[in-house]
Order: structure tokens, then sequence, then C-alpha cells
């Protein structure tokens, strides 16, 4: 039997995992160990100021909340912005240990956004109108915020990580919230740079991106994204995501978390998960299940949770054996 590292790498590299890779509640499993910096600048607290000076506030449901006070009113202001010290040793306490205390598992080291911290500081309006009148600005600052990127993928690489994830949601429902070619123009050169250096360092790739993200998806495999973890697959659609992108690109997600695990019955949540893991998926890997790290925020049951953890163990016994 591989171990669970083993088996992730295998279904990440399309050479036949003995087994389903899952990432689930703690009394199902996971093959996978989260490792973050002590504190990592891209914190998101769901209440209060977080290091970039952003004011946070939520409804109290979801652990997530969102920025009601942008510190970077105007790029005038820059100099006098906090930028968080990556390479402070402080932050970095415990890392190392934390990666050789779990060498059996597979190690997702946490990064940040490239696009998601820009508009935590300048405003999702702000950052639109500055794709088109600061491009200069917004351009060194994307690429401030990859510099700190790589440092902190060659900093995870001397411990032992196996793989460099971080969260940029791009999508609306149905469409990508910006110009794909903007997106093109301004992002895909700087995750391009971002995941050559992990791939320069022996780790793999992974982007959480939710919403209507199809028009970038083949630029992000260009890029060299090795997989995406997606919430949503029914806005852009199984049969579209499998025909185009099967084979080409590891998919790590749960049953849709917006459409059939709040909508569906128990029976439906099972069903999905066989028609989500052929569509995407097959023996040689390429597909991963998970689960939604904070159900009471999205309105999931017990019962479902439980149902789709069950059915994709059925579904790796039938499929692989195991």
């Amino acid at each position: 039997m591989m171990t669970s590292k083993q088996v992730v790498k295998a279904t990440l590299q399309f050479k036949y995992p003995d087994r389903l890779a899952f990432d689930f509640p703690p009394e199902y499993g996971s093959d996978f160990k989260y490792v973050d910096m002590k504190a990592n600048p891209d914190y998101r607290p769901s209440k209060g100021r977080d290091e970039w000076n952003a004011v946070w506030e939520n409804i109290g449901i979801s652990r997530l909340g969102e920025v009601k006070d942008f510190p970077l009113k105007k790029w005038e202001d820059f100099d006098n912005l906090h930028i968080p010290d990556i390479k402070d040793d402080a932050r970095w306490i415990g890392v190392k240990e934390n990666i050789e205390n779990n060498k059996d598992k597979f190690i997702l080291a946490f990064g940040m956004s490239i696009y998601e911290r820009v508009h935590f500081l300048r405003g999702l309006e702000n950052t639109w109108i500055d794709i088109y009148e600061n491009t200069g600005h917004l351009c060194d600052f994307v690429d401030l915020l990859t510099d700190m990127n790589i440092y902190m993928i060659k900093r995870y690489a001397q411990y032992g990580a196996d793989s460099f994830i971080f969260a940029d949601d791009w999508g609306l429902q149905n469409s990508l919230m910006i110009s794909p070619d903007k997106w093109r123009e301004i992002w895909k050169p700087r995750y391009k740079k971002i995941y050559q250096a992990a791939h320069d360092n022996n780790m793999m790739t992974i982007l959480h991106s939710c919403g209507d993200i199809s028009s970038i998806l083949d630029d992000l495999i260009e890029a060299g994204l090795d997989c995406i973890q997606m919430d949503q697959q029914q806005n852009m659609g199984l049969d579209f995501l499998g025909k185009k992108y099967k084979n080409r690109i590891t998919f790590f997600c749960p049953v849709d978390i917006q459409n059939t695990f709040v909508k569906g019955s128990i029976d439906d949540i099972r069903k999905y998960c066989h028609t989500m893991f052929h569509a995407l998926g097959s023996e040689k890997g390429g597909f991963m299940a998970k689960w939604y790290h904070d159900p009471e925020g999205v309105g999931h049951r017990k019962e479902a949770i439980d149902a789709m953890c069950t059915e994709f163990f059925k579904l790796s016994s039938d499929v692989f054996g195991h």
C-alpha cells in the first residue's frame, strides 16, 4: 500500500495511485497536512485588523470576513503602507518541525494571494480601475507579492514541503471578475514566475479559486499550475471541465458547495461523487476528494458530509480496489 504522500503524488502526476486521495474531517482522516507560517502575512481575521491594517468584519456565521476599511485608499500613500517582513525568523518558528513530524502526509504549504491581497488593501472597485488607470502601481505591488511568495517557496522547500498553495478567487458565478486579456497581461506572468520557482524547488503547485474561471484555466495550466482546488463545478459544468481538462490538471474538489451539497438529497450527493470523479479523473489520477472546511458557514449538513465521505470511500474501493 502507498503512503498518503505517495498516493497524492501519484494522483498529481497521473501515475496510477492505489486508491483515491482525500482530505476529510478528522473522523474520516486526510492524506494531507496543511502547514502555515506562525504568522502568514495573508492571514485574514474574521473580525479586526490584519497586518496590513485592513479592517475585517463578518456576520458571525462564516469564519470568513470581508474588508470594510481599506488601508491603501490612494497610491500616494503606498510608502506609508505597513508591509510585513516575510523574512522575519519569528514567522517561521515551528514550520520545520511541523513538516518533519508529518513526513507520511502530503504537505501543502500556504503562500499568499496576489489578487485578493491587492483588493483587500485597495478595494475591488479601485483595483479594477487600477487595471486600466494605474497599471504601473498595480504591477509593482503584484511584483512585491510575487517576490514574497518566491521567498516563501524557497524557505518551505528547505524544510521539505511537497506543494505550495494559496487562494485567489477570480470568478463570478458565470464569468471572470476582470477581462481575461487583462488577467493574461498582468497576472499570468506573475503566476508563471511563482509556479516556476515552486517546480525549481521540487514542489507541486495548487491554487484555490472559486467562481467561473473557465476563461483562464488553460492559461493557469500553461503557467505551471498542477492542481486546481475548486469548491464549485456546476456553474462551469462537469462535462465541460472533463472534456477540456481531464488528464491535463488535477482537480481537488468537494461536491459542489453551492448547489448539490446544499440543494440536493443524500442520494443526489452520493450520485454526484461518482459523476464528478468519472468526469474529472480516472484510475490514472487527476482527481482528489475533499470536504469544505467551514461547513457551518455554507450550510452543510452533517449527514451530507457523512454521505459524501463514505461514498468517496466506496468509489475508491470500486475503482482502485482500496
